[in-house]
């Protein structure tokens, strides 16, 4: 019987999801009030970075998307890991790295949050979006989202 604790994978995704109107979803975390963002989560064991996109994307909203409906940046950022969440890795680490992904749904759209990780979400314009994140990597992605899709 294996006793060790699990520690996550200091590889994850970030999905920017959004209108065509370029309607950004956020989530605001259930254990921060106040800190907003895109989908993200860890990469698990056995699963490709796909697979963990997809994943998180219907863990977090109800959302069912399709590797086709999913766009991979291929762009990844290394970022410190806050010492708050350093815990939930093996000892000594202290970096991730996030891979970008984003999906366009067809309108703002209800979502259903995952119990116990997010306590609301909404719909806000690119601007208002980037500037509601905490997070630098998830506001870049945002203020970039009109440049990876054409516009």
């Amino acid at each position: 019987m294996n006793t060790a604790p699990r520690y996550k994978k200091p590889v994850s995704v970030l999905v920017v999801i959004h209108s065509p109107e370029l309607q950004i979803l956020l989530l605001e975390r259930a254990a921060h009030p106040g800190y907003w963002q895109s989908v993200t989560g860890s990469q698990e064991d056995g699963e490709d970075l796909l697979q963990t996109a997809l994943r998180e994307v219907a863990e977090e909203t109800g959302i069912q998307a399709t590797a086709e409906t999913l766009y991979d940046w291929q762009q990844q950022q290394v970022y410190e890991i806050f010492p708050e969440w350093r815990h939930r890795y093996a000892p000594g680490v202290t970096r991730n790295t996030e891979h970008v992904y984003s999906l366009q749904v067809p309108s703002t759209q209800a979502v259903r949050l995952a119990p116990g990780e997010h306590r609301d979400y909404c719909w806000l314009d690119l601007h208002a979006a980037a500037a509601r994140c905490f997070s630098w990597s998830n506001r870049d992605a945002i203020l970039a989202l009109p440049t990876r899709l054409g516009r």
